[in-house]
């Protein structure tokens, strides 16, 4: 039947005598007990903190059907029985960093914080190898590695590890959990924290659950929502969007064991949840628990958006996502406050920042972090265009996310690059929204005339023409190209446009992420096309294997891979040494007087602030420096050049083609020389 409206939740004196009732139940069955005194004090310290931030949301999901009591009750008393649970099987190491992770409650938004994301098969084999190739990631100065999806995913077609069988079993050509353990506590040990993929929207048809609710288990069978005839599948695909329209076409799949359709947002393979039944939610916190347990610090929640359906809607981002994500935080820091949740909502704009829990009626702790999509899609628009004006004007429509959380700014990913070019904000600098989306399609593809890019279209949707884009970075930035016309200044600007992208993301504030090979501009890798489980997903084009005789290539100025990597370490020394990049700070676009040049402001309210300027031209741009002093960088220095002056010309800032400044007051030399 169709899913309804949230109730409204009540006054918070219900939410203290129902957190009292939970309290003393965990003390009757002695959960508090076999914590021991010290941590049972905390715990429950915690639970006080948290309780409403996890009622209020559980209630209006979970409550209205049957009243405060009794089954409400119970199901609270449950969900904290597991929270308990975990918290008992919390080790000393992970408590210890608990303790510190709530002393320094924004540690991941700190300046020193950079990404790296790559699947561990294609880095280093294995777990274990991953361990053992910790060293080049620290010359980059790495504090925050995202592996791939590592857990066990069905054989065969599997969207990339996505479609996952065990929440509790590491990909056995992996290792397994005791090497994600070990793993864990070697990153802790560096400094680094580690990032996994829980998808949250679906399961794979082959696991326990769907295998039970296919031999008829009515248990699970409510774990899925599944339909005996078309008529609601009918209803719902008149206003749902289609995700894969080439490859998965349709929303809802036919399975014979069930004799019913069932809900299939992605491919055909991965049955969606229905988060309607709390049965699913307990399961799901019972996952993110387990894995917080293994020292995973950041988990990247998948999919989020689609965890909740409502006919009439495209089914994304219903206020009722929101609900989950805020309970399931809630709940989590209570047992485990050292993890964090990344939202993985790639979404419009103006819904973004509700995943950091930034409402229209207030903030609610919700997700800590959620990838910058939008900063990405213009980073690559500008590129193309050589013109930073939709840029500009688009980011500078954003909301800002709440300062105790943050943006995740990337170049490139996993992923293929959706055009996420709305109408309104093309419009609003004299844009047609579907022709520069097409222009972004064709010149990403090569074909348009002059393009430096070498990638392929994926996802064409036959009836409306739009199409999504693969490629590495190094081949969507030229340098594929320029090796192949072997032309040394093709090949100079296709390194500076990648290290412009760069230092635009290193510069963002939040935690930028660096996607493996990009340091070494690893090129297309067409090998995917031999193996029948991949052939038909090009995003493997931008998926290749770390190629670590290019890295051994990596010290050598005379080489692409030198020459990245180098720039690579110099805007992780140059973030090092600007505090304005710590969490708290606002991130704001600034109108420059050449349409080629984006500069954005950069503000802390303890550190100051810095002044980036990127030139997205093939020829040298300048811009008045009234805007330096305008920004409070009167006397500025540039971080990017060692503290070294900005290059003044007849009162106009000078940017080299496809250069990049951050500029910060002379007096903030103090941070760093």
């Amino acid at each position: 039947m169709p899913l309804s409206e949230p109730v409204v939740p009540r006054r918070h004196a219900v939410a203290a005598a129902t957190r009292d009732r939970v309290l003393s139940a965990l003390e009757r069955n002695g959960a508090l007990q076999r914590l021991g005194a010290r941590d049972a004090a905390v715990f429950r310290t915690r639970l006080q903190r948290h309780f409403a931030d996890a009622f209020a949301p559980l209630r209006a999901l979970y409550g209205h059907e049957s009243g405060e009591q009794p089954h409400f009750q119970a199901l609270l008393e449950r969900l904290f029985g597991i929270v308990s649970e975990a918290a008992e099987a919390r080790t000393e190491d992970l408590r210890i960093l608990d303790h510190r992770r709530e002393v320094d409650p924004d540690w991941f938004l700190h300046e020193t914080m950079i990404g790296y994301v790559c699947y561990a098969d294609l880095f280093a084999g294995d777990l274990a190898g991953v361990g053992e190739r910790l060293d080049h990631l620290a010359e980059l100065g790495v504090t925050y590695l995202h592996l791939m999806p590592l857990l066990a995913a069905r054989d065969g077609p599997n969207d990339g590890g996505y479609a996952v069988v065990d929440y509790t079993r590491v990909d056995p050509r992996l290792g397994d959990v005791d090497d994600l353990r070990a793993l864990s506590a070697a990153l802790r040990e560096r400094g680094m924290s580690l990032c996994i993929d829980v998808v949250l929207n679906h399961t794979a048809r082959e696991h326990r659950w769907a295998q039970a609710a296919r031999a008829g288990d009515p248990h699970y069978l409510a774990f899925y929502l599944t339909f005996m005839d078309r008529t609601l599948p009918d209803a719902y695909e008149t206003t749902l969007p289609e995700v894969f329209p080439d490859l998965a076409p349709g929303s809802f799949s036919w399975d014979d064991d069930l004799r019913a359709w069932v809900w299939t947002s992605f491919y055909d393979f991965q049955w969606d949840l229905d988060y309607r039944n709390p049965e699913v939610f307990a399961a799901m916190l019972e996952v993110l628990l387990f894995l917080a347990n293994t020292g995973v610090e950041v988990l990247r929640l998948d999919a989020v958006p689609f965890l909740w359906k409502r006919l009439g809607t495209d089914c994304q981002n219903q206020p009722e996502v929101h609900l989950l994500l805020q309970a399931l935080r809630a709940l989590v820091r209570i047992a485990a406050p050292a993890t964090v949740f990344k939202a993985e909502a790639i979404v419009a704009p103006g819904k973004l920042v509700r995943y950091l829990g930034g409402h229209d009626d207030g903030q609610r702790p919700e997700c800590e972090l959620a990838y910058h999509n939008q900063l990405m899609v213009l980073l690559w628009s500008a590129l193309a265009a050589r013109d930073a004006t939709l840029m500009t004007a688009a980011l500078g429509r954003m909301e800002q996310p709440p300062r105790t959380t943050g943006w995740v700014t990337y170049v490139r990913g996993h992923d293929d690059i959706g055009w996420a070019v709305t109408d309104a904000d093309a419009a609003a600098v004299g844009l047609d929204g579907a022709t520069h989306r097409a222009f972004l399609a064709s010149f990403y593809a090569g074909d348009f005339p002059g393009s430096f890019a070498q990638g392929e279209r994926f996802g064409v949707n036959a009836a409306t023409g739009d199409a999504r884009s693969s490629g590495t970075a190094a081949s969507l930035a030229g340098i594929e190209a320029a090796l192949e016309a072997g032309e040394p200044e093709l090949l100079d600007a296709a390194v500076a446009r990648l290290l412009l992208l760069h230092a635009v993301i290193y510069g963002w504030g939040g935690v930028p992420l660096l996607y493996m090979g990009d340091e070494l501009g690893l090129r297309n890798d067409r090998s995917y096309l031999r193996d029948p489980t991949r052939a038909g997903d090009n995003r493997w084009l931008h998926r290749p294997r770390m190629d670590w005789k290019a890295a051994a290539r990596r010290h050598d100025a005379g080489t692409v891979e030198g020459r990245l990597f180098a720039g690579l370490r110099r805007l992780a020394d140059a973030r090092r040494r600007c505090p304005p990049l710590r969490g708290g700070g606002a991130t704001t676009p600034w109108w420059t007087d050449s349409p080629q040049v984006f500069a954005w402001l950069r503000q802390h309210p303890r550190e100051g602030g810095m002044l980036g300027l990127a030139n997205f031209s093939d020829t040298a741009s300048t811009i008045d420096a009234g805007l330096v002093a305008h920004a409070g960088m009167a006397a500025g220095v540039d971080l990017l050049r060692d503290g070294a002056e900005p290059v003044l010309r007849d009162g106009r800032l000078e940017l080299p083609a496809w250069g990049c400044a951050w500029i910060v007051p002379a007096e903030a030399s103090r941070w760093s020389w």
